[in-house]
């Protein structure tokens, strides 16, 4: 998923916002494609969507003639430093994401998604001193409340939801910073994880342990797997230019709704006593959250 800070539209067009719905239903499918990757380890099938990416990254670049951004951001120490660490981040989040999946933990893959918003509020206000309203406030307390829940209940801490809250509400810390365009950020990071990529992957098929080339299902699914991550990243990066913040703030929950709908009743995961409780009291501040924006979309229209 992307972050919603990227979007600088102060109007919403049609074009926008079909873009953006359209990436993030692509997102709600995700699970699907992961879950029949399930018997591949998660740092194989990461190592794989970043390298299938990044030729798909690459010609779109090429295509809208904006290689000169990538070379001068190749040239730049800061820059390249910055990126490291937005790529590094992302990889983590992509590897809980489809450990969740294959475990059984696509639930709270979903909850750390939910929460994410209401983080990068938190985060704003620790780390750029933004002053919270008591809307915000009272968001997030709801919220925290929920993921103690979770942490009293189950007996320990729900590492998948929270590293997925973490590593995704950092990253679209620091791309804020990032000073490039959205679709020369991606190859960029991409471009930075294709080394350690090719020689994970180089390494297990060495070992005879790797699923590419093998079994051509297996083979088919990894080349896949950088389709389904690029191309939902570019759409997003693409509409989010002509969809107001406040748009794209409502529209993020497309995608965590339909991972909860397909754990549930497609992959049978269970709703213990924690989550029954937990997920009420994040979904109540979320709409805390989000009411004043619906106001504002009205005030506006």
């Amino acid at each position: 998923m992307a972050d919603i800070t990227t979007s600088p539209q102060n109007t919403d067009t049609p074009k926008g916002l079909a873009l953006a719905v359209t990436a993030y239903f692509l997102w709600g499918f995700l699970p699907l494609y992961m879950k029949a990757m399930d018997h591949i380890g998660p740092v194989e099938v990461v190592a794989h969507r970043v390298i299938w990416s990044v030729p798909l990254a690459g010609l779109l670049l090429v295509a809208l003639g904006r290689t000169k951004d990538l070379k001068a951001a190749l040239r730049s120490p800061r820059m390249l430093g910055m990126a490291c660490l937005t790529a590094t981040l992302i990889s983590i989040n992509w590897a809980i994401f489809v450990w969740a999946v294959a475990t059984g933990n696509a639930v709270d893959a979903a909850l750390g998604y939910y929460i994410n918003p209401l983080f990068s509020i938190a985060l704003g206000a620790l780390l750029l001193r933004e002053p919270l309203n008591r809307t915000q406030l009272v968001a997030v307390g709801l919220a925290a409340t929920g993921v103690l829940v979770l942490i009293l209940e189950a007996g320990n801490i729900p590492w998948a939801a929270l590293g997925m809250m973490f590593s995704w509400g950092f990253y679209a810390f620091f791309k804020r910073s990032l000073p490039i365009g959205p679709n020369q950020g991606f190859l960029l990071e991409v471009l930075i994880l294709l080394i350690p990529a090719l020689l994970y992957v180089t390494w297990l098929g060495a070992k005879g342990e790797g699923h590419f080339g093998p079994v051509a299902s297996d083979t088919m699914l990894l080349v896949g797997a950088g389709v389904v991550t690029a191309v939902p990243l570019l759409i997003y990066a693409n509409g989010a230019k002509m969809v107001r913040l406040s748009t794209m703030g409502i529209l993020q929950y497309i995608a965590p709704t339909m991972i909860f709908v397909t754990a549930v009743f497609v992959f049978g995961e269970q709703i213990d006593r924690g989550r029954m409780i937990a997920f009420p009291l994040i979904w109540a501040a979320l709409v805390v959250y989000t009411l004043p924006m619906i106001r504002k979309l009205r005030n506006q229209a």
